[in-house]
């Protein structure tokens, strides 16, 4: 059939078999499809959908379009991480050394902020010299010796998917389910991945705030990786106040760096990175359940080990040998600071993640087009949780502004944003479910 026969079976509603799919995207690949035509067969696939088996089909045909990693070599199993976004979510930062620390191997290519929310190749460039563009042969070596790297996608690794998303942006079929999950597994089992955790966030500073297409899309996800061959277990987490006590690049990192050294601990940040990395060792059966895995990473973090790798890769890829043990030697700094202090006692009742987010990209921390410079100084941190007791006076959060006149609007602005009342809130749980796929998973095309 022709590349218009294919679309049109797709926009009447029909099933593209896998040969078509694959000659579909091949055709976006190598420029075949017309800029049109993509944008026909996306409208097509947004108002038809793609069943299990075409969205597989699809997922794989993208991942075979450049360059599939391969890890024949290592001693242990091979794993990554993905989050659908939020904010003061610093979680990649913590987490790839610490599985690292556990035997694991972490060959993590991320991204950058998106809107509201927080990218990690953003925070790692927030360090002098991190080099987030390594060469393929270059990444692969780091991760063989240090157990984790840290990059952004270069031109080989699933071009499909660039030319697709770009076209998604434009044809206002972004919020496309199966696209989403084709985008994302696509470049994660380019990795060649033993096993993948998703962090898959819900609330009101998350992508998918409502929690029904949070879950939806996390099941989606794990039957479509258990399709292809990937064991995944999604874990839906809480995105209605910031993860971490801090928002903007370089604080972040500095949050990163104080996690690791054992300063963080009864957070909610530590709630969710103990909750992934259970997951992804025990997908990688280097622990048999979760109490077994949270012991072992509990030794990874008191004996310094994980920050060890931390430490490690950052001077492999370009980075100051000496971030972990004096970081404010190294990372930018704001020139100004300024602190919101309580008004009143009380409990804080609300801390509004997608405001904040919001006001740190204000700050110059996040991008409102692609070509933006993000100022890397700039964020909000020392953030108190909902649910905290703070009396009249106490810091409620400090600013970090590239001048008086931006600190002084982002002050007026977050004192908005933290809600204190008399009572306890009603929470939300930190962790609102986990989806497996390691059961039923097929092992065709792995």
């Amino acid at each position: 059939m022709s590349l218009p026969d294919l679309i049109r079976v797709k926009r009447d509603g029909g099933r593209l078999e896998r040969a078509a799919i694959r000659e579909l995207v091949a055709a976006v690949t190598d420029n075949r499809l017309t800029d049109v035509q993509l944008g026909a067969l996306l409208m097509a696939i947004y108002l038809q959908g793609l069943d299990a088996t075409e969205q597989a089909s699809l997922t794989l045909a993208m991942r075979d379009s450049g360059t599939v990693l391969r890890w024949n070599d290592l001693d242990g199993p091979v794993l990554d991480k993905h989050s659908t976004g939020g904010v003061g979510d610093l979680v990649s930062l913590v987490l790839a050394p610490l599985l690292a620390a556990c035997g694991a191997y972490v060959p993590m290519i991320s991204g950058r902020g998106l809107g509201h929310t927080g990218g990690t190749l953003d925070k790692l460039e927030s360090i002098p010299g991190f080099n987030v563009s390594l060469e393929l042969p270059r990444f692969q070596a780091i991760v063989r010796e240090h157990g984790f790297a840290l990059v952004g996608q270069g031109d080989d690794l699933a071009p499909a998917d660039r030319r697709i998303y770009a076209a998604r942006d434009v044809s206002e079929t972004v919020s496309c389910q199966p696209l989403v999950v084709a985008s994302i597994l696509s470049k994660k089992l380019a990795e060649g991945l033993d096993g993948l955790v998703m962090d898959v966030k819900t609330g009101r500073g998350a992508v998918f705030a409502d929690p029904a297409r949070a879950r939806a899309l996390a099941q989606a996800l794990c039957d479509v990786a258990g399709g292809a061959g990937l064991d995944c277990h999604a874990v839906l987490t809480d995105m209605d106040q910031p993860l971490a006590a801090a928002a903007g690049n370089a604080l972040e990192v500095r949050e990163a760096i104080a996690f690791l050294a054992g300063e963080r601990h009864g957070t909610r940040l530590e709630t969710v990175v103990l909750a992934l990395a259970s997951e992804a060792l025990i997908i990688g059966e280097l622990a048999p359940d979760t109490g077994q895995a949270k012991a072992k990473l509990a030794s990874a973090l008191d004996s310094g080990a994980a920050a060890e790798r931390f430490a490690a890769v950052v001077a492999a890829q370009g980075g100051p040998g000496g971030l972990v043990e004096t970081p404010d030697e190294y990372l930018p700094t704001a020139p100004v600071q300024c602190e919101i202090r309580a008004q009143q006692a009380g409990h804080v009742q609300q801390v509004d993640a997608l405001a904040i987010g919001r006001l740190v990209r204000g700050l110059g921390g996040g991008r409102f087009r692609e070509d933006d410079r993000i100022d890397p100084a700039v964020g909000v941190n020392a953030l108190v949780s909902a649910g905290d007791r703070v009396e009249r006076g106490q810091v409620l959060a400090v600013i970090h502004a590239r001048d008086d006149d931006a600190a002084q609007r982002a002050a007026t602005d977050l004192s908005g944003m933290i809600q204190l009342g008399e009572a306890m809130p009603d929470l939300p749980s930190t962790i609102q479910g986990v989806i497996r796929n390691t059961e039923n998973r097929s092992d065709t095309d792995r």
